[in-house]
């Protein structure tokens, strides 16, 4: 099962408040601004700061 479209369109990142896509893997949540991705973890985005990683551009 995969992370329900009505979740996707409300989320937010936590940092900068700003929407998340989904990654083109679909394994986390991206933040366009300041290019965290939240890991998906059996299917529940994880939305934690601190487990985020930085993407280069």
């Amino acid at each position: 099962m995969a992370v329900a479209q009505e979740l996707l369109d409300i989320l937010v990142c936590p940092a900068c408040k700003l929407p998340v896509k989904l990654t083109p893997d679909g394994q986390g949540l991206k933040c366009a601004q300041c290019r965290r991705v939240y890991p998906i973890k059996d299917d529940i985005p994880d939305m934690i700061i601190d487990d985020a990683k930085i993407e280069a551009e």
